[in-house]
C-alpha cells in the first residue's frame, strides 16, 4: 500500500522539516498514488510545502477493538513531552456499513495522520465525521488531517477554540517539539451540537450529547450501542483536570452512569465498566468540593487553601502534583460565592 506525502517545513526555521500524509492519495501500487497527486489538498499554514509525492504506508497508531466496530487508541498517561511527541489522550474510531466517525484526534497533525493510517488498516469506507468531546487541545489539533470530514462538536466550542487556539498552540509545540507539531493547526468546527444529535453510519448509529458545563463549558459524550465515549468526563488513573464546574462535574457523572455499561475515558484504559469507571472520579470530585467548601468556612485564603485540598487523594491518582492545585483553584473560585 502507498500513500500521498508532502515535505513541511517551518519557515522560520527552513531546515526543520517532515514529511506528512496527504489523505486521499492512498493506492495498492505507487502507480495509483501518483495518479491522484492531482486532486490531493495539500496543509496550508505557517510552513512551506513542496510537492507531493508517493511512498509506502507509514506507522500507524495502534487501536483495540473493545466493541463491535468501534475501536480505541490509549495515550500515554503523561503530560505532552518530546518523548511522547504529544500521543497523550485516548482516541476512537467507529466503523459503520457505509462511513467512520473519529471521536477526538490528539494533541498534533501527526496524530491525525497516524490514526488515519489505522482507520484504513481496518477498513476504505469514508471518514464523514470527526467529532471533538471538549476543547483541549491534547483532544483536538489532530482533525485537520481529516480532509472533507465534518468536524462536529458542542455548540461552544468554535468560540472556545477561537480564544484560545493561538496560547494552545505556542504551549504544545515547546512541548513537543517544533518538528513533531509542524503542520498543526487548530481545526474549524463545521457542525456545532446544541442538542442530542444521531449520526447514521450505516448499521451503527452514534448518539452526540452535548453536556453542561462540567470538566469543561464543552464537553460532549459519543453512545454507541452500550459504550460510552465519554472524553474527559471520566479519567482513567490521570489525575482530573478541572476547567468547569466541580458542582456540574459531579451531577454529569450521575446521569452518564446510567447511560451505558461501558465507558471510554479520555485518558487511561481503553475501555471499562462505567461503575468502575464513575466511583473513583466522583469519590475524588466529592472530597475536592468537601474540602474546598471546609477552606471557605475555615476563612482560608485561596494561596492556603491549594496547598492541603484533596491531598489525601494524591496516592490515587497519576500527575497529581500537576493538576491538583490547579483543580483546587477553580473549585475555591467557583464555591467562594457558593
Amino acid at each position: 500500500m502507498f500513500e500521498a506525502l508532502v515535505t513541511l517545513c517551518l519557515l522560520s526555521d527552513p531546515g526543520l522539516c517532515r514529511d506528512a500524509l496527504v489523505v486521499g492519495g492512498e493506492a495498492e501500487t505507487r502507480a495509483g498514488c501518483e495518479a491522484k497527486l492531482a486532486q490531493v489538498v495539500v496543509p496550508q499554514g505557517r510552513w512551506s510545502t513542496g510537492q507531493p509525492f508517493c511512498a509506502p504506508r507509514g506507522a500507524a497508531l495502534a487501536f483495540e477493538e473493545v466493541a463491535p466496530g468501534v475501536f480505541v487508541h490509549s495515550g500515554a498517561v503523561a503530560e505532552p513531552d518530546e518523548a511522547n511527541r504529544g500521543d497523550v489522550s485516548n482516541i476512537a474510531f467507529v466503523v459503520g456499513r457505509e462511513a467512520v466517525a473519529v471521536v477526538d484526534s490528539g494533541s498534533a497533525r501527526w496524530i491525525g495522520e497516524a490514526t488515519w493510517r489505522a482507520v484504513r488498516e481496518v477498513t476504505d469506507l469514508p471518514v464523514r465525521h470527526v467529532v471533538l468531546t471538549h476543547m483541549h487541545p491534547d483532544h483536538v489539533f489532530g482533525a485537520t488531517a481529516f480532509e472533507g470530514a465534518q468536524v462536529m462538536g458542542h455548540a461552544a466550542l468554535a468560540r472556545a477554540l477561537a480564544d484560545r487556539a493561538e496560547n494552545y498552540s505556542e504551549s504544545l509545540e515547546g512541548l513537543v517539539g517544533a518538528e513533531a507539531f509542524l503542520g498543526t493547526a487548530a481545526p474549524d468546527v463545521t457542525v456545532e451540537v446544541a442538542e442530542q444529535v444521531e449520526i447514521d453510519l450505516g448499521h451503527i448509529s452514534l448518539e452526540l450529547e452535548p453536556w453542561p458545563r462540567a470538566h469543561t463549558g464543552t464537553d460532549l459524550t459519543v453512545k454507541v450501542g452500550d459504550v460510552v465515549i465519554a472524553g474527559d468526563l471520566v479519567f482513567d488513573k490521570h489525575t482530573p483536570a478541572l476547567d468547569g464546574s466541580v458542582l456540574g462535574w459531579l451531577a454529569a457523572l450521575d446521569r452518564l452512569e446510567g447511560q451505558g455499561a461501558r465507558v471510554v475515558p479520555g485518558h487511561g484504559r481503553p475501555v471499562l465498566e462505567m461503575t468502575e469507571a464513575i466511583a473513583p472520579m466522583r469519590r475524588y470530585l466529592e472530597v475536592l468540593r468537601d474540602d474546598t467548601r471546609a477552606a471557605i468556612a475555615a476563612g482560608e485564603r485561596l494561596g492556603e487553601a491549594v496547598e492541603h485540598v484533596a491531598a489525601g487523594e494524591g496516592a490515587h491518582w497519576a500527575l497529581f502534583e500537576a493538576y491538583n492545585k490547579r483543580n483546587a483553584t477553580v473549585a475555591f473560585t467557583e464555591l467562594e460565592w457558593d
